[in-house]
């Protein structure tokens, strides 16, 4: 574990470059957060989270980002567990479905369109549906032409990695960050097993390693608890 002003520094890296996509460094970091020390205490706190594998600096930068190390800790250790999703738009949606198929679709393109990312669902191996991967080439994540062309082949292989980790889907949501994730090494996923009216299924989302964990986790949550207690009439 790291000491506590350590931990405090990397979840503010970690927030800050969520939202803003932009290497954070020991100045701006003091001065947006008022730590509370000199910046080269900062300076010197960055340089540890590197030397652990947390951080990296990008050679176009003098700030620092997130490594797959650095998100898993702060998945683990430092992420807000207690967000809450108001409002039902999820369960509205689901209200006006024909069948079962239209009930997850329904709650794949709330899902997508509150988290910003690619969701995902699926009730059999013969039946798959995802949508808003718009959202991922909108990402400046993603807008190298290599990086496209790396999203557009996982998109190719979905169908197949999808149907290989069904068995293992468990019933708490699963993060799989970077070289975890069995879609791509370049994203994280949620996944969660969901039983839709009698049928088993999954459903998730898709997106940068720089997603919202805590927001993202908590709409996967929510969107399980309405088709979990969804039922066909």
């Amino acid at each position: 574990m790291l000491r506590p002003r350590t931990e405090l520094i990397l979840k503010l890296l970690v927030e800050d470059y969520i939202k803003s996509a932009e290497p954070v460094g020991s100045k701006y970091l003091n001065e947006q957060y008022k730590i509370g020390v000199s910046d080269a205490t900062v300076r010197a706190d960055l340089a540890t989270l590197e030397k652990h594998g947390f951080l990296r600096a990008p050679h176009t930068s003098a700030g620092r980002i997130p490594t797959e190390g650095g998100y898993m800790y702060y998945l683990k250790n430092l992420r807000d567990k207690t967000f809450v999703i108001k409002g039902s738009p999820m369960r509205q949606a689901i209200k006006s479905s024909v069948d079962t198929q239209a009930a997850m679709k329904s709650v794949a393109k709330q899902l997508s369109k509150l988290s910003g990312e690619t969701a995902i669902v699926a009730m059999d191996p013969r039946w798959s549906y995802y949508v808003g991967v718009s959202n991922l080439f909108h990402k400046p994540d993603f807008r190298s032409l290599e990086l496209a062309q790396s999203l557009s082949e996982m998109i190719d292989g979905f169908d197949e990695v999808l149907q290989s980790i069904r068995p293992s889907i468990q019933d708490e949501p699963q993060v799989f960050i970077g070289s975890r994730n069995p879609f791509s090494p370049l994203m994280a996923t949620i996944v969660v097993r969901t039983d839709l009216g009698g049928q088993p299924g999954l459903l998730g989302l898709m997106g940068p390693l720089r997603m919202d964990y805590g927001r993202n986790l908590a709409l996967v949550e929510r969107a399980k608890k309405v088709i979990d207690e969804y039922v066909y009439e």
